[in-house]
C-alpha cells in the first residue's frame, strides 16, 4: 500500500476501455492495482474484487470512473455462489467471471440467480470446456487472441452458429494485424494495448478501525437488529459515513432522495444493503486508519452536533456537515468539490459548498473555535456553553475511540478557546 504526501493510503483502480469496430469506446474493464506504476494486477482473488468494487462504487463513484458505459468487473467463485454479497443494482455492470473459476453445479446455479436478477455476465479468457455450461447464460465472450492453444476461429464460428446473441470480445490486442484480424473473423468488440493500455486512477484512500467495523457488523447480523444502534456505529466512523452516502447517491443505487444526515441514508439503503456493504469494507481493509486525523475530524462532527442542538437545529445533519468538512481536508479536496459527489439536501450542500445558512455559521464558528477564536461562537452560545459543548465532544470521542487503542491526542486536540 502506497501513502499519499499526508501519510494517508492511496487506493488504485486500473481502468482499460473496450472499443467497438468504429473505435467508439462502448466499456471500461475496472482492474485491481496495488500500486500507482502497477501494469498489471498482483492477484486475482475475492479480496481484490472487493476492493475494486469498495473504490469503484463509494471512493471514487461509478460515474467518475465510467460515465454511463458498462462496468466490466471480475469476479470469483465466492460472489458467484452467495458467499460473499453483490451490493449494487444490475444497471451498467457487467459481472466478468475470470477463467480459474471452476464451473460446477453451485456456480451455474449461482449465475442463473444473477442472471434472473438482471445482472450481465461476461466470460473472460474463454476456452472450449467446463465453462461451456455458462454460453446461454452469457452476453458476452472473451477470447485471448494471443493464447496459442486456443482456436480463435472455431470460437467465433461456434458462438455465430449456436449462441448468436452473445457479443465477441478480443482480447490482449497487440498489434494492428491482429486487430484487423479480429475483425475479419467477427468479433464484436476489441480491448488490448494496440488500442489503449489500463490507466491506473488513484486518490487518498481512507481506513478507519476494524473494531468499528466489526462492531458495526455485528450489531447487523444480530437476530433483532437496533437500528439506532447501527445508525450511532455508522456515524461514529467518519469514512464508512462517507461511503454509505457515496453509495446512497450511486445510479447504481436506484435512488433518488437526498439526504442531510446518517439516519436518513440508513432508512433509504435498507439495513440489508448496508450490511452488504460492511462485509466488504471488512475484507477490503487495507491497513488502519490514520487515527488522529479521525479524532479531530469526529471531535469537529460532535462539536456542530451539540452546538446545532442547543440552538434548535438538526444534530444529525449538524453532525454529517462538521464531518464530511474534515473528510475533505482529509482527502485532499474542497468542500465544494466533496458535496458535489453525495447526494446531500441543499441545506448541507450550501452549508459545506459556501458556509451559507445557519448549519454553515455553526461550522464556521467551530473551525474558528478549534484554532482558539471564541469570537463567533460567542455570538450564538454563552461562554459556559460554548465551552462545555467542546468538552463534551472531546469526551464523547475519546469513549468512541477509546477500544481502537491508544492515541497520540496531545497533538490532535487544540487547546479550547479561552474564556473569560
Amino acid at each position: 500500500m502506497e501513502a499519499s504526501s499526508g501519510g494517508l493510503p492511496l487506493i488504485h483502480v486500473g481502468r482499460q476501455a473496450i472499443y467497438d469496430s468504429s473505435g467508439d469506446v462502448v466499456a471500461y474493464e475496472l482492474l485491481f492495482r496495488d500500486a500507482a506504476g502497477a501494469t498489471q494486477a498482483s492477484r486475482r482473488s475475492a479480496d481484490a474484487t472487493s476492493r475494486v468494487i469498495v473504490a469503484a462504487f463509494t471512493d471514487f463513484g461509478l460515474d467518475e470512473l465510467v460515465g454511463t458505459r458498462a462496468c466490466f468487473i471480475n469476479i470469483t467463485r465466492e460472489f458467484l455462489v452467495g458467499e460473499l454479497p453483490i451490493p449494487f443494482d444490475p444497471n451498467q455492470t457487467v459481472l466478468e467471471i475470470i477463467e480459474t473459476v471452476d464451473v460446477d453445479d453451485a456456480v451455474v446455479a449461482g449465475v442463473e440467480q444473477l442472471v434472473g436478477r438482471g445482472f450481465t455476465i461476461a466470460l473472460d479468457d474463454y476456452t472450449p470446456g467446463t465453462h461451456d455450461r455458462l454460453l446461454p447464460l452469457a452476453t458476452y465472450v472473451k477470447v485471448d487472441v494471443l493464447d496459442p492453444a486456443v482456436d480463435v476461429a472455431g470460437i467465433v464460428q461456434r458462438c455465430r452458429e449456436d449462441f448468436p446473441g452473445i457479443q465477441l470480445i478480443a482480447e490482449r490486442l497487440e498489434t494492428e494485424e491482429q486487430l484487423h484480424r479480429a475483425i475479419e473473423l467477427g468479433f464484436h468488440l476489441f480491448q488490448g494495448h494496440v488500442l489503449g493500455r489500463p490507466h491506473v486512477v488513484s486518490m487518498v484512500g481512507l481506513s478507519p478501525s476494524r473494531l468499528s467495523r466489526i462492531r458495526l457488523a455485528g450489531a447487523l447480523a444480530a437476530a433483532d437488529v437496533d437500528f439506532d444502534e447501527v445508525v450511532s456505529l455508522i456515524a461514529a466512523d467518519p469514512v464508512l459515513t462517507y461511503r454509505l452516502l457515496q453509495a446512497t447517491n450511486s445510479a447504481a443505487s436506484g435512488l433518488t432522495a437526498r439526504v442531510s444526515s446518517v439516519r436518513e441514508a440508513a432508512v433509504l439503503l435498507g439495513l440489508p444493503t448496508i450490511r452488504q456493504w460492511v462485509t466488504l469494507m471488512l475484507i477490503s481493509e487495507l491497513t488502519e486508519g490514520a487515527e488522529e486525523p479521525l479524532v479531530a475530524t469526529m471531535t469537529r462532527a460532535r462539536m456542530c452536533q451539540n452546538v446545532a442542538q442547543q440552538l434548535g437545529l438538526s444534530g444529525d445533519a449538524a453532525f454529517s456537515v462538521g464531518l464530511l468538512s474534515g473528510i475533505a481536508e482529509l482527502v485532499g479536496q474542497s468542500p465544494a468539490d466533496l458535496v458535489q459527489q453525495l447526494p446531500l439536501s441543499e441545506e448541507t450542500s450550501a452549508a459545506l459548498a459556501d458556509g451559507a445558512g445557519l448549519l454553515g455559521q455553526v461550522l464556521m464558528v467551530v473551525r474558528d473555535y478549534e484554532n482558539g477564536v471564541a469570537a463567533g461562537l460567542a455570538d450564538l452560545l454563552d461562554p459556559d456553553a460554548a465551552a462545555k459543548s467542546y468538552l463534551t465532544a472531546m469526551a464523547w470521542c475519546n469513549e468512541a475511540l477509546g477500544a481502537a487503542g491508544p492515541v497520540a491526542r496531545s497533538s490532535t486536540f487544540p487547546t479550547p478557546a479561552s474564556t473569560p
